[in-house]
């Protein structure tokens, strides 16, 4: 037998069975993150396998690049925290940066078009459990929030912002199942809304605002008039809480400034290495701010300033970095045609990552850090022919 097809027939079976598990990874995100990083683990070593036994070179996107250079910084961090182990333990995140290689690897062709189907419909069951849990559960109060069957409202609600901007790329801008993104997006803008979070709504609107102004710019106009929809008909509970972004008297709006006071203060006491990587709610007595509403918080709620006060200003140059050049690679793929929509829900990605990131750490929440990573990969993925 040829030497070259005795290897690819077993190389074959693992390719298909990382694309599975690759799969079920976009699947589980969405229901139990536990149930994701077992299957991301598989998927891990799956593509290691590959690796080794077609003596295949480790091929990404440019944009991956620097992503090391901040997980290396990262790990220099953690290096000269006061506490390295603690530091070092919560290193263990970077290792979900592996997303990128292994979408890049076994989402190729239609498969990326196939996953984000099974996305939206996994997707559209959360938000239907979410609605549920609001509409009969009584989780309709800022102190019982929906959170589908994950453990945080936080994190639920940053996924399904994610996967409303994916519907509204795929409406606007894709060439099949338009349809079925059209049918789940009202459920998954609803779930996002009902969970009372803030920042996600700022996102979803960041998200929908961008998509509108790529398809026509006249599109806009949509966005007030769906605003003013949901003001007019919103149980007053909801309305009251996003009325109150604009409150400055709100406590969570004065502890959000605070916190900003918060993470100068650590930035200016450790420009270089910051304070170390979870590391914040150790040291945040020692930084509290006059102001502060809660004696302790497990992070700064900024994205931006959670990074340069964790890990240090050069740190933040490198995360800026790595999304400049995400920005920039996506707007390229989208211009060069192909399945534009899965670029164009990259671009949504970003917008709503960083728009809600103002308000929450968003890119620190690994559920969340998988998702999107795993949508910014699949347009690269999706340009590239199936490895055989």
């Amino acid at each position: 037998m040829n030497h070259a097809v005795a290897l690819a027939a077993p190389s074959d079976r693992l390719g298909r069975a990382g694309a599975f598990l690759l799969f079920g990874v976009a699947a589980a995100v969405l229901f139990s993150i536990a149930a994701a990083q077992i299957l991301f683990a598989a998927a891990v070593i799956c593509w290691l396998v590959v690796l080794i036994v077609r003596q295949e070179r480790v091929e990404v996107p440019a944009f991956f690049w620097p992503l090391v250079a901040y997980a290396g910084i990262t790990l220099v961090s953690a290096a000269f925290s006061p506490e390295p182990r603690v530091s070092l333990a919560d290193c263990k995140q970077l290792v979900l940066f592996l997303m990128v290689p292994i979408v890049y690897r076994f989402a190729t062709g239609e498969r990326a078009l196939t996953m984000v189907t099974v996305i939206l419909s996994f997707a559209a069951v959360s938000a239907a459990y979410g609605i549920v849990q609001y509409a009969v559960m009584n989780f309709n109060t800022l102190i019982q929030r929906p959170h589908g069957t994950l453990g945080h409202y936080m994190t639920y609600s940053g996924l399904l912002m994610l996967v409303v901007g994916v519907a509204l790329a795929r409406i606007l801008f894709g060439r099949s199942d338009r349809m079925w993104a059209a049918a789940v997006l009202p459920a998954l803008a609803v779930a996002v809304v009902v969970t009372f979070t803030r920042s996600a709504v700022v996102g979803v609107c960041a998200a929908a605002a961008l998509l509108l102004a790529m398809k026509d710019f006249r599109l806009l106009a949509i966005l007030p008039i769906v605003v003013a929809a949901f003001f007019a008909v919103a149980p007053q509970p909801l309305t009251a809480r996003f009325m109150s972004v604009v409150d400055l008297t709100d406590p969570t709006n004065r502890d959000r400034l605070a916190m900003m006071r918060e993470g100068e203060h650590m930035i200016r006491a450790h420009p270089l290495v910051g304070v170390g990587p979870n590391m914040v709610q150790e040291l945040y007595p020692e930084f509290r701010d006059p102001d502060a509403v809660q004696k302790v918080n497990p992070h700064l709620h900024n994205v931006p300033i959670q990074i340069a006060a964790e890990r240090g200003l050069p740190a933040l140059a490198i995360w800026v970095w790595f999304i400049v050049a995400l920005i920039i690679a996506e707007a390229r793929q989208f211009q060069a045609g192909g399945q534009r929509f899965l670029a164009a829900a990259a671009l949504a990605a970003i917008m709503s990552m960083l728009a809600a990131g103002m308000f929450e750490y968003n890119f620190g929440d690994s559920e969340f850090l998988m998702l999107f990573l795993f949508f910014v990969t699949l347009p690269f993925a999706a340009a590239r022919s199936p490895a055989v």
